[in-house]
């Protein structure tokens, strides 16, 4: 199988393509650059490079979030638009499960932490196998308030991890672990390994229902809402 996959659910921009399960090419690029500038290029070089174009390709896959609104709407609106396009399945899995398969065959539970910006991170509890499966529903809240469910010793992994750190350390002591710098990023390489899975075990989403994971309203949701009670 050719399986393009996409993640834009932080400032990284990543994209990856593997074939029979194996990794071709992957780029990887946080930049201050227009994101979806950023994606159409890193599409566009990594298939040519593999000597590719988009009718070669046998699926998608794509981060559904939660993350940056902004960068997970663009990231799902354009593997959509490649897929209504090719007339090719997509597959979709959570960021937060992603970044968890950074750390995999792990002893200790993974907390996965994307910096949510208003004092709060989307969060997850994961325990890495071969494949992430998660202890925790991925949720957006206070680090205090997550913290507080964290049981016993664990790793930490994401940009929330980092910004949160003297917190972590404050509240769990040496209980708290934290990964090696390289694994902080989202990977769509590991993206790609769960869109693998989707597309074995049949669990795909049709195409018209295959939405983003924002877990959190939007700043223009939170305002229709106020409206609405006034």
């Amino acid at each position: 199988m050719k399986l393009l996959t996409v993640d834009t659910s932080t400032s990284t921009c990543s994209v990856a393509l593997a074939i029979g399960g194996r990794l071709i090419a992957e780029s990887l690029l946080d930049s201050e650059r227009t994101l979806s500038e950023r994606l159409l290029a890193s599409i566009d070089t990594i298939l040519r490079d593999a000597g590719l174009i988009l009718a070669d390709l046998d699926g998608f896959g794509v981060a559904l979030g939660p993350g940056s609104f902004t960068g997970v709407r663009i990231g799902v609106s354009t593997v959509k638009g490649l897929a209504l396009a090719t007339g090719k399945p997509v597959a979709g899995f959570s960021s937060l499960a992603m970044l968890a398969l950074n750390l995999p065959v792990n002893s200790l539970p993974v907390c996965t932490l994307f910096d949510a910006r208003k004092k709060e991170v989307y969060a997850g509890i994961y325990r890495c196998g071969s494949l992430p499966e998660p202890l925790h529903a991925d949720c957006v809240m206070a680090p205090e308030r997550f913290l507080a469910l964290v049981d016993g010793p664990a790793l930490f992994v994401g940009n929330g991890a980092l910004r949160y750190h003297e917190l972590i350390v404050e509240t769990l002591g040496d209980r708290a672990v934290f990964a090696p710098a390289h694994c902080h990023q989202p990977r769509a390489a590991a993206g790609a390994v769960l869109a693998l899975e989707v597309f074995r075990s049949g669990a795909l989403t049709p195409l018209p229902f295959l939405n983003p994971t924002y877990i959190r309203p939007s700043e223009a949701e939170l305002s229709r809402m106020m409206r609405e009670t006034l």
